[in-house]
């Protein structure tokens, strides 16, 4: 399952809004807000992960994660909140920590991201 950096992004950012605002209550302009993009950019986007089968969009326009989507989201979720910790651990500022994290949950091999888990006790 190969899906480009900026659609995790997008489906970790639809779980965590989803976690905070409760299931059926995310929007596009919420993902507008929260990550600071353009709305066509947005909406260009949730299209294609509404295509693709990642998210389920009603009639009034509230997003869900699919089982598909969820487990993406999931994933990414668990590797920045690890890895965040983890750099934080090390003696890494929040800030560079996060910011670190956000770029190495995308790229970290199953088997690397495994290992940093056991180590960090996980």
């Amino acid at each position: 399952m190969q899906i480009r950096e900026s659609a995790e992004n997008y489906l970790e950012t639809i779980l965590i809004l989803t976690e905070r605002k409760g299931k059926g209550e995310v929007r596009s302009i919420d993902i507008v807000n929260e990550l600071e993009f353009s709305k066509p950019s947005v909406s260009v986007a949730m299209k294609n992960l509404r295509e693709n089968g990642y998210i389920t969009v009603n009639k009034d326009g509230y997003i869900e994660l699919t089982e598909k989507g969820a487990e993406i989201a999931e994933k990414m979720y668990e590797r920045h909140t690890l890895l965040s910790k983890w750099l934080v651990a090390l003696g890494v500022d929040e800030k560079t920590a996060v910011e670190d994290a956000c770029r190495i949950e995308h790229v970290i091999s199953e088997k690397s991201f495994a290992a940093i888990k056991k180590h960090a006790g996980v």
